[in-house]
This record gives structure tokens, sequence and C-alpha cells, in this order.
């Protein structure tokens, strides 16, 4: 079964985990927080923890509450109810303080399109109070770890898309925070921009604490390391995109290939813990259990006892988006 918020006694232990993980070094709590428009409510009784150190996605068709949450944790909304913890801050009690170890690109990344790039970062960078003296190499070094410098010498106006972004990711990071909020950071770029910044936010990503918004399931795939499902406002799962897939697909199933001088038909898979046998290919097949169970120590010892060469087992997986897809039918 996929792990959902707020349901009995399940909710009331990740509560108390969900404080108890605050002190242990968590990066990002969240509990039931709610967002209300009027009568819209957008984010409806979220909860959810980030650990330190990984890049994790916020998933979710567009308008399922991913930006809204984001605001709310980057400081730039304030919730209805619940709360909000970044690095152990309240981001509503203590807002400076969680601003301070906090970077945030927004959706729509706003720029100040006749100003140079490393003119923008140093203003950036007097925005947040820091000493004049680091200005100039902390500018270098952010532009540097962007790879930005290629372009210094223009007007951001003057950029691409993609080294827009870069810019935008920069001025996130110009600080040094803790932890990074990325709202749909590859939003618009064109299959090179795509793999560079999906690049870049990994090499980030091994320092800091990353959370990233995205609707796009292989983007999710290649880049998190944990992701948090959110359907009308409410997380549907939280988990690792592997996890998913096979939560999605069943524990009773399993992918097999078998040498093609076999030659095994459907017939010879014929077992009591065996369902279905699917034929992939010549070699290839998907086996499905009678329960819920793991049957790839069964499958093994039916194939030494017929005396097959077994090339490869492993439990079947879908596709991320169809775990999706499941998931937020269900929720």
């Amino acid at each position: 079964m996929y792990r959902r918020a707020g349901q009995g006694i399940a909710a009331k232990y990740a509560t108390f985990a969900l404080f108890f993980n605050i002190k242990k070094g968590m990066s990002i709590c969240v509990k039931n927080l709610c967002k209300r428009y009027g009568e819209q409510e957008a984010v409806s009784g979220v909860s959810f923890s980030i650990e330190r150190g990984r890049v994790t996605g916020l998933l979710g068709a567009n308008g399922a509450g991913k930006s809204t949450i984001m605001k709310i944790l980057a400081g730039f909304v304030q919730a209805t109810s619940g709360e909000a913890f970044v690095g152990g801050i309240s981001v509503e009690r203590q807002p400076i303080a969680a601003k301070k170890i906090t970077g945030y690109l927004p959706e729509h990344n706003p720029l100040y399109l006749d100003m140079y790039i490393a003119e923008y970062l140093g203003f950036v960078y007097g925005i947040y109070g820091l000493p004049a003296r680091g200005e100039r190499r902390r500018v270098r070094a952010v532009m540097e770890l962007t790879g930005l410098m290629p372009e210094g010498g223009k007007r951001i106006g003057q950029l691409s898309k993609g080294y827009r972004q870069r810019v935008g990711l920069a001025q996130a990071l110009i600080h040094d925070p803790d932890v990074l909020i990325l709202d749909e950071p590859t939003a618009g770029l064109d299959p090179n921009q795509l793999a560079e910044m999906r690049a870049l936010i990994v090499q980030v990503g091994r320092e800091k604490s990353v959370m990233l918004s995205t609707h796009i399931m292989q983007e999710a795939e290649a880049v998190c390391g944990s992701v948090i499902i959110v359907n009308k406002g409410r997380v549907a799962a939280c988990d690792t995109p592997q996890n998913l897939r096979r939560q999605a697909a069943g524990a009773g199933a399993a992918a097999v290939e078998v040498a093609l001088a076999e030659r095994v038909e459907a017939h010879q898979w014929q077992a009591d813990f065996i369902a279905r046998a699917e034929r992939l290919s010549d070699t290839q097949w998907t086996l499905y259990a009678n329960s819920g169970e793991d049957i790839r120590p069964r499958i093994f010892r039916l194939v030494v006892q017929n005396q097959w060469t077994l090339l490869e087992m492993r439990q079947r997986e879908k596709p991320l988006e169809e775990a999706f897809r499941t998931l937020t039918e269900l929720s």
C-alpha cells in the first residue's frame, strides 16, 4: 500500500516523527499545512519531511498545489493553518532567519534584464546583508558553479532562456543557503539546456538539500532521490521513484529472461504460485503471482528444476508516470 498522510494512528505517529526529525536534522518539515484563497482550498492538510543532502521532487499536475507549498516554504505566502520549518526554523514565526538559509527560484524567474549578470548577483548579495569585502569572490564562485562565466559580459536581457534559468539558480545560491527550493526550474528549456540544468541540480544537491517541483515524471527519475506526489492539494505518496514504480506493478510480478535455446512456452511456467505468464519476446516473460508475495525465489527454484539458463530476473516495475496516474486517481 502507498503511504498516505492524515490517516488515523499512522497520522498521529507521523506527527510525532515529524517533530522528532526536526531535532535529528531534517531540512524541511511540514505539518498539516493548509492554504485557502477565499472558498478555494489550494493546500489541504499536507504533512511531509525531507532529509538533508538529497534532491526531492514535488510532483503533481498543474493546479495540484505545488507552487503554493513552495511559496509558503520560501516565505512568500502565509499559510492559512499548519506549520512549516526550514532547517528547524519556523517559516511563520522566524521568517527572516528562515530566508537566510533558504534559496528560492520561483516558477516565473524574475530578473532585471538591463543588469549585467555579475551586477545583478552582486545586488542580490547585498540584499542579504553579506560582507561587502566578500562580494566579488562569492559572485565569481557562483557564476563558475552555474556555468555563467562564458556569458559573463552580457546583460541578462541578452541571454537565452537556459542561461536566464542559470542566473535564477545563481541568485538562489548567492548566500550559500542550506536549502534550495526550485519551482519548475527546467520549464521551457530545450533538450540540451534541460540536460545541463538537470546535471547542475544534481551537482548542487550533493551538498545542499534541494526541493524541486515538476509535472514531468522523467525529470523526477533523472534527478530526485525521493518524491512527494501531490494531488488536489493533498499528499498522495512519499517515497523513492524506484519504490513507487515497484508498488504500481505489485510485489507479485517478476520480469524473467531465459536463454533463447531453451524455447520455453507458456504452459511450462505452470505452477501453483504463478497465476499468469505473459510473453514479452522469445526470451522474456512477465510472471504474475497468485498473491502479493515476491515470487522470485520460487521462480529461481523452478528454473533450476527445469535446467533452464536464467539470464535475468527482477521485480517488475512500471514507469513512474503510471504510478503517478494510479496514485492521483486513488487520492
